[in-house]
């Protein structure tokens, strides 16, 4: 069975392996219970990134459940 990495229930950030608190939003939950994946190189010349509002290069979740 594949663990399902972090992602920030905040930015979308997916985290790296064995980290459990977004870098970016230390105080937001996380959650392994998300669906979609873009890896956003440019974000000034991303649609996908305005649209997550996402302003730094990285992995994102598109959608990102919180309990």
């Amino acid at each position: 069975m594949v663990k399902m990495p972090f992602s920030c229930g905040e930015c979308h950030l997916v985290l790296k392996d064995g980290v459990d608190q977004c870098p970016r939003c230390p105080s937001a939950p996380v959650s392994s219970d998300w669906t979609g994946y873009v890896i956003i190189v440019n974000p000034e010349r991303s649609e996908i990134a305005k649209r997550l509002q996402v302003d730094k290069p990285g992995r994102y979740a598109l959608k990102v459940n919180i309990r």
